[in-house]
């Protein structure tokens, strides 16, 4: 299959084209059609499946069909639960609309409001936002709502582990109920269903990548080791690994800074990506490991979703997530669009039960590393 047989135009084939891609993926062969048809869309679907050109480019092509003179209102909105998620949403937005006529801008917290409202004033097609900031400028009168044609609900389960549900339900109380909707959530607890059935109308239901495929696509190892060992462990296995990026998750913010100051005394750079730092700093971090300054990024859960990061080959779960799915979006950091990775975990006593729930959940068995210098008893 091909991009120009789903239907798309000559202009976003053309910005595809020059992003390097030659099929589409399961989840954009199953989103697009239907979103281009105007009906709303229900999408099951990992991070990494790219899910984010499934909804962008059906929504840039619908919007450039209709196109509003004058000063432009704001057609589209991109709701994302992190601010690096809406940069990286913000800028596919920008390289797929590189040869239409359509302006488009992002907006988070933490960062200097006036840049944004700037960018609001000259008039915008297209919006991605996370919550907080959209709320704060919209109470402020700098940005209306009541012209959105469509509205994306991205990384949905996220939006309710991060404590954003409130505000999401405000958000779609201030958009006309007449509306596209396209809702994505790699995974769909009862409460993600419930507002799903709330704001859908008649949705397509699109699924992709079981979490076990997702599993199965990468190599895993684990190892058993006292949780004293693990600092050991980690110096270890980065020596030993050839691997130039390694992404290494800490269930603390706390826990990342105290592996970065590890890595940095063992002569390995690193930085860590949590939500104490300034966005300034976790762009900047970003950037120095997306260009190979550092070797290590280090993050917790919630500032690793929305890092996408080509070529990344090796992910270390420093500390076992409690929570199953949260292994896979992790090991889905590796591997992506059909690249091989590794993940390595490393357990402790306590945390075995959560291997044991890991393994039911991926209907896997994790292979595990005996001979290495730190095994526990």
């Amino acid at each position: 299959m091909t991009f120009q047989s789903l239907g798309l135009i000559e202009a976003l084939l053309k910005a595809v084209r020059l992003q390097g891609y030659k099929t589409p993926s399961p989840i954009q062969q199953k989103a697009i059609p239907p979103i281009l048809e105007g009906l709303d869309v229900l999408a099951s679907a990992q991070t990494g499946t790219g899910k984010t050109a499934g909804f962008t480019l059906p929504m840039l092509q619908i919007l450039s069909k209709n196109p509003v003179p004058h000063r432009r209102p704001l057609r589209a909105l991109v709701l994302t639960p992190t601010r690096e998620l809406a940069d990286q949403v913000y800028t596919n937005v920008k390289h797929y609309s590189k040869f239409l006529d359509l302006r488009a801008a992002v907006i988070f917290g933490g960062v200097n409001q006036n840049p944004q409202i700037k960018h609001l004033r000259n008039g915008v097609d297209i919006l991605v936002a996370t919550p907080g900031r959209l709320i704060d400028l919209e109470n402020q009168g700098h940005l209306t709502l009541s012209k959105v044609e469509i509205f994306v609900l991205d990384e949905a389960d996220r939006m309710l582990d991060m404590g954003f549900i409130h505000d999401v339900k405000k958000i779609i109380k201030m958009i006309p109920a007449k509306r596209q909707t396209l809702f994505f959530s790699a995974t769909m607890p009862k409460e993600i269903t419930s507002l799903a059935n709330s704001i859908l109308t008649d949705p397509v239901k699109v699924e992709v990548n079981p979490v076990s495929s997702t599993a199965e696509m990468i190599d895993q190892a684990l190892y058993y080791v006292d949780a004293p060992a693990k600092k050991d462990l980690l110096v270890h296995v980065l020596k030993e690994t050839k691997a130039p990026s390694v992404l290494v998750f800490s269930r603390t913010k706390h826990g990342a800074d105290k592996i970065v100051k590890l890595l940095l005394k063992n002569k390995v750079s690193a930085e860590a990506i949590h939500g104490n730092k300034s966005q300034n700093a976790r762009q900047r971090a970003l950037s120095n490991f997306k260009d190979k300054t550092s070797r290590v990024l280090v993050a917790t859960d919630i500032a690793a979703r929305g890092i996408d990061i080509d070529e990344l080959s090796f992910v270390i779960n420093y500390d076992i997530p409690n929570i199953p799915e949260t292994y896979v979006h992790r090991i889905g950091r590796t591997g992506r669009a059909g690249a091989s990775g590794i993940a390595v975990s490393f357990c402790d006593k306590e945390e075995r039960k959560y291997i044991r729930d890991i393994q039911k959940l991926i209907s896997l068995e994790i292979p595990v590393v005996s001979n290495h210098p730190f095994a526990s008893r």
